[in-house]
């Protein structure tokens, strides 16, 4: 009787406890600015003050590391351009259309499981490859500005805009890209 009192006592406890590790402190204090964390940072937010988030902006905020977006998992439009990001992992992120996360010091973006991306805005960082062949929705990718020697559009038969400019890019195939209005393609190996 004793275990069974317990664990209806501990059973609230279980579903509204549950913390997402935030270990940046500026990523954190962006989340208490905007009201999803409460007092300092201390490493960690409430899971359900985020879960439900469908737009977040944290930019110009000294992030470094976006450990613990995994747990926005309702998120459809992130930001966060202009921060000191190497990293971004948004594959847990499937309901995202929209990603803006240039001027930032990428070498890592995995979009492959974002299959409803329409929005991609990677430009100015140091990304050597980005693969958005699952990317089939995709509408704008702007990766201008990075260090790609290679760039398959492909599959990316929506596309109607392209910015894809100072890069190393030595071949770009755009025949499959019949929506295609825009393309600024310059200062590459073509």
């Amino acid at each position: 009787m004793k275990k069974l009192l317990l664990i209806l006592l501990c059973l609230p406890l279980i579903g509204f406890g549950q913390l997402t590790m935030i270990p940046d402190a500026n990523f954190e204090q962006a989340l208490i600015n905007l009201g999803y964390d409460t007092g300092t940072p201390n490493g960690s937010v409430p899971t359900a003050s985020i879960d439900t988030v469908t737009n977040l902006n944290v930019s110009y905020s000294n992030i470094s590391d976006l450990t613990g977006i995994e747990d926005f998992t309702a998120l459809t439009i992130l930001v966060c351009r202009n921060n000191q990001l190497t990293s971004l992992d948004i594959s847990n992120n499937t309901a995202l259309y929209v990603v803006q996360c240039q001027n930032n010091d990428l070498t890592s973006l995995d979009v492959s499981n974002n299959t409803y991306l329409t929005s991609l805005v990677c430009r100015n960082n140091q990304l050597t490859s980005l693969d958005v062949t699952n990317n089939i929705a995709l509408i704008l990718l702007q990766c201008n500005s990075n260090d790609l020697t290679s760039l398959d559009v492909s599959q990316n038969t929506a596309l109607t805009s392209l910015y894809c400019s100072y890069n190393q890019l030595t071949s770009l195939n755009v025949t499959n890209n019949i929506a295609l209005i825009l393309l600024q393609c310059n200062s590459n190996d073509l």
